[in-house]
């Protein structure tokens, strides 16, 4: 059984709040089997899950109230309805939108407790009648992070502690542990986080399983690209078989005359929002200006685009790499692989990562937001990761005045002024703080 962070964010939003939560997330992430595994906790636990039980839908359509819903529900279900002792699960909630509206009745009625998921919801919830605001949670899912796949390969709680405290007091990580950690990281190259991926990985290490494993979510995907968006399915297919050769290109941002010689954005607008949506891709934005807040700098169709998972980016890739990228083949272009993990992290870290390109002044791998300031990160997987004139010049720039950036890259950690090197496996120690309370009170007392 796979460890989530996940799992003790559900716990705690239960213990502190009376409200129902809905898991967003792309396909195969984990969403399912970490409720379920919360379900336990659970006198009782009902699970309506509205893609096995397709009649379901239309039981709850034209449900009036919570006593409509609740008798229905004991209708569908053998399970005993606990009062106060009961976890309802509905999944695949995007085929009963009325469910999301509805639960709002749920909650106030208060015999039961609520937890809602379902794939592509980004693209089937987007124009929710009535979206019930006060009365549901909702906590996006992702692959498991490089701490999650360490911690799960066995990796002891002890360790990444002494991790993080190099990276927190910025001082070199024991030589062995570095080196074991820059191989870590090359195996989550290649596995990814995608739970069955590493799943298969744990029972019996063989790296041609896993692929197929990930060929398997993949052929997923495009069963739902078909699926759910019929009219622009080619155009959507296209995008994503691209992904791989666009971030081998050498500036990385997605260029549109590859896929057609007279390709403008507006016209292929809404299929980058589906991957978008579905949780399938990542969007990296051009910003023109390293200043916060970063989103008003933002270009709407300069970007690059990152596969949602590692481990699928390299199961995109010729068969045969996997090998070759753990054991640090000299002839791969990790540079793409390297930013898409970067990414993926900074994703599932809830930073929104953007990119800066500037004709004068060059162009950083990654810009994010972090504690009110502007954080440039550029990613080096060569032997040469001083070198960094656009990060440099960025840095130089007083008009900016940017206290810090990082470099990650595959040596130990060290400093140089306002520059950190870091080994590439700390960015997951790169985090979106949502804890620390904002206070301000204004000073009204010229004015009574």
């Amino acid at each position: 059984m796979l460890k989530r962070k996940i799992d003790s964010y559900i716990r705690k939003f239960y213990s502190t709040s009376r409200n129902a939560l809905l898991i967003t997330g792309a396909r195969q992430t984990g969403k399912t089997f970490s409720i379920r595994e919360f379900g336990k906790s659970f006198k009782s636990f009902v699970e309506i899950n509205f893609v096995d039980m397709p009649e379901a839908v239309n039981v709850f359509a034209n449900a009036k109230s919570s006593s409509d819903i609740l008798l229905r529900l004991s209708a569908i279900t053998r399970v005993p309805l606990v009062k106060g002792e009961t976890l309802v699960f509905f999944d695949e909630v995007q085929k009963c939108p009325n469910i999301v509206t509805a639960i709002k009745f749920l909650v106030d009625d208060g015999s039961f407790r609520y937890i809602m998921s379902g794939s592509l919801l980004g693209v089937e919830l987007k124009d929710l009648r009535s979206e019930p605001v006060g009365y549901m949670g909702v906590k996006e899912m992702f692959p498991l992070d490089f701490e999650e796949f360490i911690s799960n390969l066995g990796i002891n709680d002890n360790i990444i502690k002494s991790l993080r405290d190099s990276w927190e007091n910025r001082k070199a990580v024991d030589s062995f542990l570095h080196t074991k950690l820059i191989e870590l990281f090359r195996l989550y190259l290649v596995v990814g986080g995608m739970p069955a991926a590493v799943n298969k990985y744990i029972e019996n290490n063989n790296l041609q399983e896993v692929l197929a494993v990930q060929q398997d979510i993949i052929r997923l995907y495009k069963r739902d690209i078909a699926q759910y968006d019929p009219e622009n399915k080619l155009y959507i297919e296209d995008i994503f078989d691209l992904i791989p050769p666009e971030l081998n290109a050498k500036n990385k941002r997605f260029i549109m005359k590859r896929l057609n010689e007279k390709a403008r954005f507006e016209h292929y607008n809404n299929s980058f929002l589906w991957l978008k949506n579905a949780g399938v891709a990542i969007p990296v934005y051009n910003v023109e200006e390293p200043k916060v807040p970063l989103l008003l700098s933002r270009s709407r169709n300069l970007f690059k685009l990152f596969q949602n998972d590692i481990g699928l980016l390299a199961a995109q890739y010729a068969e045969g790499i996997q090998l070759r990228i753990i054991t640090g083949d000299n002839d791969i272009n990790y540079g793409a692989i390297y930013e898409n993990a970067v990414a993926q992290e900074l994703t599932a870290h809830g930073l929104k990562p953007y990119y800066y390109n500037n004709k004068k002044r060059g162009e950083i791998d990654f810009i994010i937001e972090t504690g009110g300031k502007v954080l440039p990160i550029e990613v080096k997987s060569g032997k040469d990761y001083e070198t960094h004139h656009a990060l440099s010049n960025v840095m130089a720039c007083g008009e900016y005045d940017i206290p810090q950036a990082v470099v990650f890259n595959n040596d130990n950690l060290k400093t140089d002024g306002k520059l950190v090197y870091a080994p590439i496996y700390m960015t997951m120690f790169l985090q979106r703080n949502n804890d620390a309370p904002t206070y301000y009170k204004p000073d009204l007392r010229m004015l009574q």
